[in-house]
């Protein structure tokens, strides 16, 4: 599934949730959404606790 694809359908889920659930209903899923999307990460390899804590932080591991 390409990226655009992705992001349409993360578009229409957070359209649905607005609409029919208000607004405290699309914060929800974009929050959990944003969960998901750093789990799968984690899942991945593409990056790893110590920088999602360094990230969180505000400190670079590039220097």
């Amino acid at each position: 599934m390409n990226l655009a694809l992705m992001g349409m359908v993360a578009g229409m889920a957070l359209g649905f949730a607005g609409y029919f659930g208000g607004f405290g209903a699309f914060l929800l899923v974009a929050a959990l959404g944003a969960v998901g999307f750093v789990v799968g990460r984690l899942i991945e390899g593409d990056i790893e606790l110590g920088d999602l804590g360094d990230l969180l932080r505000g400190r670079d591991r590039r220097r």
